[in-house]
């Protein structure tokens, strides 16, 4: 039986309302208890790690009024975020983006998928990571969680 304190405190800084149920409906399918919350834009998102800095951040590249590579870039400038593990998640699957994520200092790097199950899939790996042992910083070849 799950209690409360199994449960993640996920967060997920994404502005498209269909992903951010395709993402939830994944979280429930990967079978991992969770709370998660939504900041639909970067300025909501600072507003949110305020009040509770999350187990896991989940951040989509384009969002409106701050995007994904400025709130990277910021959280990690931010010592109060020295644990906070961030998952890129994002439609942009180029080189340079992913490029710029890792030096940026993301811990991982999602492409969204094309299927829940392929989501689930990729979810189960992020899970699998012990991240309240330590922050995980791949190699480079192992950033993109495919």
């Amino acid at each position: 039986m799950n209690t409360l304190s199994d449960e993640k405190d996920i967060l997920l800084a994404e502005d498209d309302l269909d992903d951010v149920e395709i993402f939830e409906t994944a979280l429930q399918e990967a079978g991992q208890p969770y709370i998660m919350r939504n900041a639909k834009n970067g300025d909501v998102l600072f507003v949110l790690l305020k009040d509770k800095i999350p187990y896991l951040l989940f951040l989509d590249i384009h969002m409106p009024c701050k995007d994904g590579m400025a709130c990277i870039v910021e959280i990690r400038r931010n010592r109060e975020y020295d644990k906070l593990p961030v998952i890129m998640y994002t439609s942009m699957f180029t080189e340079k983006i992913i490029e710029e994520s890792y030096r940026s200092g993301a811990n991982l790097y999602i492409a969204k998928t094309n299927t829940i199950q392929e989501l689930v899939n990729k979810l189960k790996k992020v899970f699998s990571i012990d991240w309240s042992d330590y922050l995980h910083f791949p190699p480079r070849e192992q950033f993109v969680i495919n």
